[in-house]
């Protein structure tokens, strides 16, 4: 049935000389017409039999520069097919006012005095009381008075409002400007190693495979935590200046929030302490640390201030729960339920962790407005042939794409790729190679693939148990000379642990092959 109707869809469209835009309506109307033409297996009668005589002269095609698409027949009602392009919901003009007025009451404050303007003061106070009272338990600095031919770095305040699950909460954390330190002087080092994306992965599905605990950990105040090499004054924050000592300024021992040395610091300082317990640096990964009891593996994963705990033994998850409280200031979050962004769903019964960003994907299709167009079944579609040609040339064309996010919603999109949609690696490969001049057609693309996401929300990544041995599994391909540019071909690649996939990447070859057996030999390689 489905070829029937396929092949009336591209007779109607080429006889009433229609572009494919209509394809839709003419699929309704190869639908109409199959339904009131005699049937052999209903010996050749109507399969939409009323008990009337059909009228053919209803069925006749009309003259197509007066198109019109009969929407219900039964009820004799049209729709006026019309040539211009879907318009792009906006807020009207005169109600920007009464918009704007439904949203100042979750206004964060963007310096001191907002806060203390706003109608919630008393509770940006609260905030940076909490804050300043965890700074000066944590012993971050000493008044001292200010040297002489010192640089000072300045500091300020930054209000966050956080929905939480039952409440509101109005967070204040006081940073320092590290834009004004001097290279050499107030700081030389500032690398600190984040955990990769691949690292989670693979401890979520051998967690799954083996059916291991997995805890979660939060770190309050990391930076705190690090020991200054340098030093460094900065001053008084405002609204908690000493009365005593106004002129002074705070000689930091701490590495506070906002210092470029200070991740660094922080993660120095965690990695004396995993050495101390015994624990090793993974060298795949710097923000992996592992330890063997007997058999009995422990892992931890380190984001900054966030860590996973992963093992066979809730009592060695305790024991290492219990040391770094000894240490630090922690937040126990109990069993891991998200990490990086990624939502981590689990069941102990089917031993199934299922990592998705669902949330994420709606916020990114809203963002762009694109929550309410219609779906699409691939990422990119095979008609668009991107290429430099179609980036702007005039200068109208130019100001046209200014005002569209391009680069933002490039952006958006490869943060979802790199985490749990390998699905989309393709299309954001093809795609990002125009971020520079992008143009109307590259807009488009990027649009459909928005339409994508729009449509496979729930997709992510399922790991769980396929057979007892833990299987590494890799694959490869390539497209041949794919690239309209260059004429480089692309690798794909994607690794899976366990049956679940764990790394995968899409990007154009260093060269050019010159064959598709060449292509795929460089891409193996």
């Amino acid at each position: 049935m489905n070829r029937t109707l396929l092949n009336k869809v591209s007779c109607l469209l080429i006889s009433s000389c229609l572009p494919k835009l209509f394809w839709g309506e003419a699929l309704l109307t190869a639908a109409y017409l199959i339904n009131r033409s005699p049937s052999v297996p209903l010996n050749d009668q109507i399969d939409n039999q009323q008990g009337k005589e059909n009228n053919i002269e209803e069925n006749q095609q009309g003259n197509p520069s007066e198109l019109v698409t009969d929407q219900n027949p039964s009820t004799h009602t049209y729709q006026l097919a019309r040539d211009r392009e879907r318009r792009i919901p906006r807020i009207p003009s005169k109600l920007k006012d009464f918009h704007l007025a439904l949203n100042t009451e979750n206004i964060e404050p963007s310096s001191y005095e907002e806060a203390l303007k706003s109608s919630k003061s008393d509770k940006w106070k609260i905030a940076m009381e909490e804050e300043i009272n965890s700074l000066m338990k944590n012993k971050t600095w000493t008044l001292v008075p200010k040297p002489k031919d010192t640089s000072i770095v300045d500091c300020k305040w930054l209000f966050k409002i956080k929905q939480e699950t039952e409440s509101t909460r109005y967070k204040a954390r006081l940073v320092a400007k590290g834009f004004t330190q001097k290279e050499g002087i107030d700081f030389t080092e500032i690398f600190s190693p984040v955990v990769k994306y691949t690292t989670v992965r693979i401890i979520l599905a051998l967690t799954a495979h083996f059916n291991w605990e997995l805890k979660q950990m939060d770190v309050k105040t990391a930076f705190l935590h690090g020991d200054l090499d340098e030093t460094i004054y900065m001053s008084q924050p405002d609204g908690f200046i000493s009365d005593k000592h106004p002129d002074h300024v705070c000689l930091l021992k701490k590495s506070l929030y906002g210092l470029k040395q200070s991740p660094r610091q922080w993660n120095k300082k965690f990695d004396m302490f995993m050495q101390s317990l015994r624990f090793q640096r993974s060298a795949f990964d710097p923000c992996l640390y592992f330890k063997y009891y007997s058999d009995i593996p422990v892992f931890l994963v380190l984001y900054v201030d966030d860590m996973l705990i992963a093992s066979s033994s809730m009592t060695l998850i305790l024991e290492l729960q219990n040391n770094l409280s000894k240490n630090f200031e922690m937040k126990d979050l109990g069993d891991a339920k998200k990490i990086l962004g990624m939502s981590i769903e689990r069941n102990r019964k089917s031993s199934t962790i299922f990592l998705n960003q669902k949330s994420y994907v709606k916020n990114v299709v809203e963002k762009f407005s694109m929550s309410n167009a219609k779906t699409t079944s691939v990422p990119l579609a095979a008609h668009f042939q991107l290429c430099k040609n179609q980036s702007p040339n005039s200068e109208t064309e130019k100001e046209q794409m200014k005002n569209i996010p391009y680069s933002n919603a490039i952006g958006s999109v490869m943060y979802l790729m790199v985490s749990t949609r390998p699905d989309i690696a393709y299309a954001v490969s093809c795609l990002s190679r125009f971020m520079s001049n992008a143009g109307m057609p590259h807009w488009e693309a990027l649009k459909w693939l928005l339409r994508y996401l729009n449509g496979s929300m729930d997709i992510g990544i399922l790991f769980s148990k396929l057979s007892d041995d833990v299987k590494l599994v890799g694959y490869v391909d390539s497209i041949y000379a794919n690239d309209k540019d260059s004429r480089r071909s692309t690798t794909s690649y994607m690794f899976t642990l366990c049956g679940a996939c764990i790394s995968w990447k899409s990007q154009l070859q260093n060269i050019v092959a010159l064959s598709t057996t060449e292509a795929e030999y460089i891409a193996t390689t």
